[in-house]
């Protein structure tokens, strides 16, 4: 199944569902960022997915980066809240959808980088090599305020 983000765009189809996701800075001892290039569009992101009914949102940010990664981690904080409704992902199965998306940091405590069903690349970048990845805005801005350092998750 095939996605494409749009932003802002006039021409971007209504949404008809809306998805609360978490995602995950996860950051190694040298500071630099993992991240997946992904499937569905071709683009690096963050590892992060969907809430389940079973989930609570730290519990999914782990289970998405196992599942997306092959590694286990451990929340460490949150970056910020994400909510938008400029940004709408469309998917080839006809789910348009807005997504609420909580982004923690979170730190490796075991498994084996692996790449799943949902990415065709996993690395550790520096940030900054970041800016020359093909990434969708959205995700470059969770990244950015996590660089930042700020003193309070960003509210938006």
């Amino acid at each position: 199944m095939s996605r494409t983000e749009y932003y802002d765009d006039p021409e971007a189809p209504e949404p008809n569902s809306m998805v609360v996701a978490a995602s995950a800075v996860v950051t190694d001892d040298q500071g630099r960022i993992l991240l997946q290039r992904r499937r569905d569009n071709g683009l690096w992101a963050l590892p992060g997915g969907g809430m389940e009914m079973t989930d609570s949102l730290p519990g999914t940010a782990v289970r998405e980066v196992k599942e997306e990664t092959g590694l286990d981690v451990e929340i460490t904080g949150m970056v910020g809240t994400y909510t938008d409704p400029r940004h709408v992902i469309a998917y080839s199965d006809g789910e348009v959808r807005r997504q609420f998306n909580v982004c923690f940091t979170a730190r490796v405590t075991g498994g084996k980088l692996a790449i799943s069903d949902e990415s065709t690349e996993l690395r550790f970048v520096r940030p900054g090599e970041i800016a020359a990845l093909p990434m969708h805005h959205t995700q470059q801005l969770r990244i950015r305020h996590f660089l930042e350092h700020r003193e309070r998750p960003y509210l938006g």
